[in-house]
């Protein structure tokens, strides 16, 4: 049955702390979802093509228009000209003719000569002898096309000016064959080089010739290559860029007509279809909750590991709601021509979460805040991030966690501002030596001062909202501790000369307990400061309180011992009480109301039982609660046992080894420590670490001889 009830508490117990955690967070993620949902929406049009447009209209998105793109890969491929193979060897064989003919020529000439030698006597040959000798000394192919009367006048041209007009004649011809002589140019080929020839300054004769022999001479020699043509259009294709359509880009102006190729554009992006605007809401929904499962996560961890009080929910979610408002409020002013995402005061987020939380929470934040600024800053321009903002905000938060190093000093957070500029700066300047565009003195001046701007309004802000944080939502930060373990405080007065034995006291516990915290990573500075403050109950009745008894009659010796029960028992409520009314942090409220727990005043209740035999134990018992917390168990612990040690006339180590341990086991045995997380490991760590600061308060000393014994 015990079983039962025990299990059906544990689920309450779960399905509170689920419903605590669970229901922020949703409405953080809906607070989220609703102010970027803007940044992922798009409008739809209901226009038809060859109207006159309403507004300017900008591409959501950034796509390729593929019809377009076709289209220039079309007009690319047709704009290439046939490639084609020219042969150098029909040049040089075409070419050889004509040398062939002129060397002939001089051969032939040359032998009539020698003729008239021999004989003695001139000679006289024939034109038609002249030329049957010459076509004797010529190949077929060039005796077969070219006609006599070419010949003719070539013999008749002197052979000086028949060597000019040969390299003439050839030059011409080179360079037709060089261009390449096609089928369909062979005429205008033949036509130019005769052009040439006819204005030129050779001989008549020679003119005459070359503009017969320049048709047996220009032949083709330049043919289609299917293979190289192929080869330039796939090049050409390769060549042609994408057509994009950059999202922001103006698609169409207000008062222009819209023409059916800007209504094809339209169509491409989505701004005529509705239902393509669900999957962007959908993706957002989709972060936004990967957002809310990882705070989710943090969130129970810090429940699992200390207890996550309202005070903790409140704030991150608060936190959550300045950092990203503050994003949204300048994302409405900010354009693709400023920047002034880098003024944001993005780190005073992280900040106030590592002085009144934890820095592990800070940095997971840190990423959070990062990518919500990527969303926030993309113009409005669904299905983009701006990496520049993610970059640029995760620097700037992580260095204000780097550089704030003393959480328990604000001055610190001004130290870490100035780190938060250079870092800015740095992270600024990175921006702009990887972009392509140009930047003026006067410009980087400009962006390095917002990055100055947004460190120093993060460091303002933080230490603006640090006291709302503290008083208004009762977190209590380290910096607060500090302030309320100052000896001006008018409560640590109160004990100092109202009870300045528990003052005293108090000052021992809180030494022995920060020490014993520290030593298992629980928190030493609370510890400290709520045992300044444990006892404050006590200067209700200072003079009933042992410690407090200085030269006075014990008050208990002349009432009953049920009586000085109730006295005792009353001071850590009548602490609470106290402290509630000064408006004291509920943790220290906590630890003064439960550092007796339900412990047995064993003392008064044997005194009583020596005289009642029916004395009920519950009556000389504290009404509790037990300590909740490991800060409010090892208070308890130091209490009973700086009062035990302090009651010895020789504290030696075996006697204050002794105590301690049967203190702890009598906490133990009696379940005093069933209700606070500390583990048996822990539990003798602080056992360990209490020792050895006892032995070191209560070290042995030198017995100086007086003066007699001397």
């Amino acid at each position: 049955m015990n079983s039962f009830k025990n299990l059906m508490a544990y689920l309450i117990k779960l399905r509170t702390k689920w419903v605590r955690i669970l229901v922020p967070v949703l409405a953080l993620g809906l607070y989220l979802f609703l102010l970027t949902f803007t940044n992922v929406y798009t409008e739809t049009y209901d226009i038809e093509p060859l109207t006159t447009s309403r507004e300017t209209i900008r591409s959501p998105i950034t796509i390729e228009n593929e019809q377009e793109t076709e289209r220039k890969r079309r007009e690319a491929v047709q704009a290439v000209e046939d490639r084609f193979d020219i042969s150098t060897n029909i040049a040089s064989e075409q070419i050889g003719y004509i040398e062939e003919i002129f060397t002939a020529v001089d051969k032939l000439e040359s032998e009539s000569l020698i003729e008239d030698e021999k004989e003695g006597v001139p000679v006289q040959l024939t034109n038609r002898e002249k030329v049957q000798r010459l076509k004797e000394l010529l190949s077929n192919s060039i005796t077969e096309k070219v006609e006599d009367s070419v010949f003719l006048r070539l013999i008749d041209v002197p052979k000086e000016d028949r060597k000019n007009g040969k390299e003439v004649f050839i030059s011409y011809l080179q360079e037709e064959f060089q261009n390449g002589v096609r089928t369909e140019n062979m005429n205008s080929a033949i036509e130019s080089v005769r052009e040439n020839i006819r204005y030129s300054n050779l001989n008549q004769n020679l003119i005459e010739a070359f503009q017969e022999l320049t048709e047996f001479a220009i032949v083709e020699n330049s043919f289609y290559d299917s293979e190289k043509t192929a080869e330039a259009k796939k090049q050409a294709v390769s060549n042609v860029e994408p057509v994009m359509i950059n999202g922001g880009e103006v698609i169409v102006r207000e008062g222009e007509t819209i023409t059916n190729e800007i209504f094809e554009k339209l169509q491409l992006v989505g701004l005529l279809n509705k239902d393509r605007n669900v999957f962007p809401v959908i993706g957002l929904g989709l972060l936004i909750l990967l957002v809310g499962s990882v705070i989710v996560y943090e969130m129970n961890r810090i429940d699992s590991r200390k207890g996550l009080d309202k005070g903790t929910i409140a704030s991150i979610l608060l936190i959550s709601f300045i950092v990203v408002s503050l994003m949204k409020i300048i994302s409405i002013y900010t354009t693709q021509g400023n920047q002034f995402f880098f003024i944001v005061p993005v780190a005073t987020g992280v900040l106030l979460v590592k002085q009144l939380i934890n820095e592990r929470l800070a940095i997971v934040l840190s990423i959070l805040y990062a990518v919500l600024g990527g969303i926030i800053f993309n113009g409005e321009i669904p299905g983009t991030l701006n990496v520049e903002a993610i970059v640029y905000f995760f620097f700037s938060q992580f260095a204000a966690i780097v550089f704030l190093i003393n959480v328990k000093d604000r001055l610190s957070i001004v130290r870490s501002g100035i780190g938060m500029s250079i870092v800015n700066i740095l992270s600024i300047l990175l921006f702009v030596f990887l972009s392509f565009e140009k930047y003026s003195i006067g410009d980087l001046l400009i962006l390095s001062g917002f990055g100055v701007a947004s460190a120093f309004l993060s460091a303002v802000l933080t230490i603006g909202l640090l006291p709302f944080f503290e008083t208004g939502l009762g977190i209590l930060s380290d910096i607060k501790l500090l302030q309320l373990s100052s000896p001006n405080q008018p409560l640590l007065k109160k004990i100092l000369t109202e009870a300045p034995g528990t003052y005293h006291h108090s000052i021992m516990v809180a030494n022995l307990s920060e020490t014993a915290c520290d030593a298992i990573g629980a928190n030493g500075l609370l510890a400290r400061v709520a045992a300044y403050y444990h006892d404050i109950g006590k200067t209700v009745r200072p003079h009933y309180f042992i410690e407090n008894q200085l030269s006075i009659k014990n008050p208990h010796d002349v009432i009953s011992p049920e009586q000085s029960a109730e006295i005792i028992i009353k001071h850590p409520y009548d602490g609470a009480e106290l402290l509630k009314k000064h408006k004291m942090p509920k943790e220290i409220i906590d630890v003064a109301m439960q550092h007796h727990g339900t412990t047995l005043l064993k003392y008064f209740y044997f005194k009583e039982k020596e005289t009642n035999k029916t004395v009920q134990e519950e009556d000389f018992r504290y009404p509790g609660p037990k300590p909740q917390t490991k800060e409010a168990a090892i208070i308890s612990i130091c209490d009973s046992v700086e009062a035990a040690v302090r009651s010895l006339k020789e504290p030696t180590e075996q006697k204050i080894e002794e105590i301690v341990s049967s203190i702890v086991n009598d906490r133990l045995m009696d379940g005093q420590l069933d209700e606070c997380p500390l583990t048996i490991k822990e539990v003798k760590i602080v056992h360990q670490t209490i020792c050895e600061a006892l032995k070191g308060i209560f070290h042995s000393r030198i017995q100086y001889p007086n003066k007699e014994a001397k």
